[in-house]
This record gives structure tokens, C-alpha cells and sequence, in this order.
């Protein structure tokens, strides 16, 4: 796994707004095509072998939690504990996930968390750097099948009737990612429309969400969290509403840090886990992270040198510890491996980098490529 670096495209930015990346310069510098990773076959097959064995692990761990009841780690009201188990019981499918590595090309990569509620980065991870290694490196592969899984997965997702897809209204990059995931589903076939989440109304005549136009919500991809939307005034109406939402409820459990103790309790010295417990009784170094954090926030690293700190809302939250696997270091810029799951395959890598060893919401989405021979 090597860094290298690459002259930018003269028109990037007209060539990703094509693309409808319309976003790839928030807060600054998002999109960075001055560097791109270059791994070998290899070490992609490493990466993907090592997704789907630990996401089978996490549906282990899902099926482990609901038997035996384990939910009180997870800090959840409880009205999720319904809808996780019914959601659960029922089988209701996955469409996609990211779990996110340190990994320096050497070893067996680590895993640091499984975004497998809300993952973002996925037009980027899929369109826009398989765009830029067809002008910039044609030569070269990329691990991307990304949009062709997608396509495949709603075709077999189809539930015979129209999909909403839902956001929140002026987040252009969750706007972006939504936009993204029904194009995918157009091009598979489905009949699909778009609002904000907070257009959707619940009719209390009919005990069902509709959209602005009055229309029944059967089945909806929500780009907004499980945990936020259990706090909101509708929650208590979801379970009765028959609605179906992509992502399930159950997935709440694998988006949830708690996950990784029970990982690690559940299969103890998996090469690709980290030690990680509910108590502060590991060694150093190691990391504190709540469970629900986000972008890096609240995150504190305790090294035998000093401590490392983020800001952010959860400083008073439930979390949990995880021995710590340093990011790998390239003149200052710390990639994390974002290794994207559709359905139960292995589909595509992300990598974002930050100027520290905490990924924060200012980190750049940088291409990756391999080379064939």
C-alpha cells in the first residue's frame, strides 16, 4: 500500500458535478485527486476476504443479542427492542454497509467500525473515482463494483411497489448519497420517489406515514439514523405502520459501537478484531469511543506518550474501549479503509484521510488503484 502522487485534472470540478458530486468541496478540501493509494491484487483480495467474513460474524452477533436478550449495552428506549426483533424475525433485507479499517497494506487489516446504518461516501467510492482512473490511470483496476451491486441488490430487494427515499433537507451530502441510491434503484427498475424526512407526515386515520402528496410510505430508505429517529415525535408509530425501512432496525445493533465488546467477547483473537470491552481495563494503547458518535466526535486516545481528544456532543454518552490500532502514517495524512458491503458481498473501497490519527468530518475522500500484473 503505497501513496502516490498524481496532477489533479484541469476541469475535476465540472467532470464530478457531471456526475451529480456536487458536494466535493465542502468545508474546503473534500475531493483530493492529488494523492491516490496504490495496492496490490493482493491486498485487495485481503480487504474483501475480510469483509465478508466479519460482516457473517455480525449477523452472528445480531442473531447472539436478540436470543439472549442483550440489548441493555446498547442504551436504546424501549420501543427499539420491538422493532429490532420484529425486523430481525421478519428477515427484512440489508441493501448496503461500511466497515472501516486500519490497515497499512501488511497484517490483517482491523476493524475500527461498521457504519451499517448511514454509510456515506458511497457516490464518491463508487462513480467519481471510477471516472477519474478511467481518465487519469485506464491502465490500472479498482476495487468498485459498487453501482453494478447496487442495481443487482434492489433488483432483488424489489418490493413490487414504489420506494421513498429520504434525507434531510439542505444536507447536500446526505441529499447526495440518497439521490445516488435511487438513481441505482431507477436503473434497476423500481418505481422511486424523493422528499426530506422532514416532509414525511404520519395520517393517524389511516396509521400510516404518507408523503407531501398524501400518498402511503410502504417502503422507504432513510438516510437518517435509527437512534435519531426513535427520539422523534412518530417513533411510537413506526412498529403499527407496517412500514419497511432500508436500513432495517436490526442493523441499529451493527451501527452501534457496543457491537465491538460483543465481537471480541463472541470471537475472541479474530484477526481482523480488535480487543475491546465495556470497562476501562485495557492496556495501552487503546481508545475511548461512546456508541454513538459520529465523524470522529468525542473520541479519546490514550497512548503511552500523552492523550489525543475530539470535541463533539457525547462527552457525558455511554461508550466503550478498543485497543488501538494506529492509523498508518504517510507525511501526515492517517487513511482509514472504508471497505463497502452490498447485500453480502464485498463491493467496493473508500478511503478518506485526515491530518491526524482522528478521522473527523474534515477528512478527504482520496482515489485508490490496482495494478493487474
Amino acid at each position: 500500500m503505497q501513496r502516490r502522487a498524481f496532477t489533479p485534472r484541469p476541469h475535476w470540478r465540472a467532470q464530478c458535478e457531471q456526475l451529480g458530486f456536487t458536494f466535493h468541496s465542502i468545508d474546503g478540501t473534500y475531493w483530493d485527486e492529488s494523492a491516490a493509494y496504490e495496492f496490490s491484487l493482493e491486498q485487495i483480495d485481503t480487504l474483501e476476504s475480510a469483509s465478508e467474513d466479519l460482516h457473517q460474524r455480525c449477523l452472528e452477533a445480531v442473531d447472539w443479542i436478540i436470543r439472549h436478550e442483550h440489548f441493555a449495552p446498547f442504551a436504546l428506549p424501549p420501543r427499539a427492542r420491538e422493532l429490532i426483533v420484529d425486523s430481525w424475525q421478519r428477515q427484512e433485507p440489508s441493501l448496503y454497509g461500511r466497515f472501516d479499517f486500519s490497515w497499512d497494506g501488511s497484517g490483517a487489516p482491523k476493524l475500527l467500525e461498521y457504519n451499517a446504518d448511514t454509510p456515506t461516501g458511497l457516490l464518491e467510492a463508487s462513480v467519481v473515482q471510477w471516472f477519474w482512473l478511467q481518465d487519469v490511470l485506464p491502465q490500472a483496476d479498482q476495487f468498485n463494483s459498487l453501482h453494478e451491486q447496487l442495481i443487482e441488490r434492489w433488483r432483488a430487494l424489489d418490493p413490487g411497489g414504489p420506494v421513498h427515499f429520504a434525507a434531510l433537507a439542505g444536507h447536500e451530502e446526505d441529499t447526495g448519497n440518497a439521490l445516488y441510491l435511487l438513481d441505482t434503484a431507477h436503473q434497476a427498475g423500481l418505481a422511486t420517489d424523493y422528499l426530506p424526512i422532514e416532509r414525511i407526515g404520519f395520517d393517524a386515520a389511516r396509521r400510516c406515514f404518507v408523503d407531501d402528496g398524501g400518498q402511503p410510505i410502504r417502503h422507504c430508505f432513510k438516510l437518517y439514523p435509527w437512534e435519531w429517529l426513535l427520539e422523534d415525535e412518530f417513533a411510537a408509530h413506526v412498529a403499527a405502520s407496517g412500514v419497511r425501512f432500508l436500513e432495517p432496525a436490526w442493523k441499529l445493533l451493527l451501527s452501534c459501537k457496543a457491537l465491538l465488546p460483543i465481537l471480541w467477547q463472541l470471537f475472541p483473537d479474530h484477526p481482523n478484531l480488535l480487543p475491546a470491552s465495556f470497562s476501562d481495563d485495557l492496556p495501552l494503547p487503546k481508545v475511548r469511543k461512546p456508541l454513538y458518535s459520529r465523524e470522529g466526535e468525542n473520541i479519546l486516545i490514550i497512548g503511552v506518550e500523552g492523550t489525543i481528544a475530539s470535541d463533539g456532543p457525547h462527552e457525558q454518552a455511554p461508550c466503550i474501549w478498543q485497543a488501538c490500532a494506529p492509523l498508518p502514517n504517510f507525511a501526515g495524512n492517517y487513511p482509514v479503509l472504508g471497505c463497502w458491503m452490498v447485500g453480502e458481498r464485498a463491493a467496493g473501497l473508500g478511503i478518506r484521510e485526515d491530518g491526524g490519527p482522528i478521522t473527523r468530518d474534515s477528512s478527504r475522500f482520496v482515489p485508490h488503484f490496482f495494478r493487474n500484473a
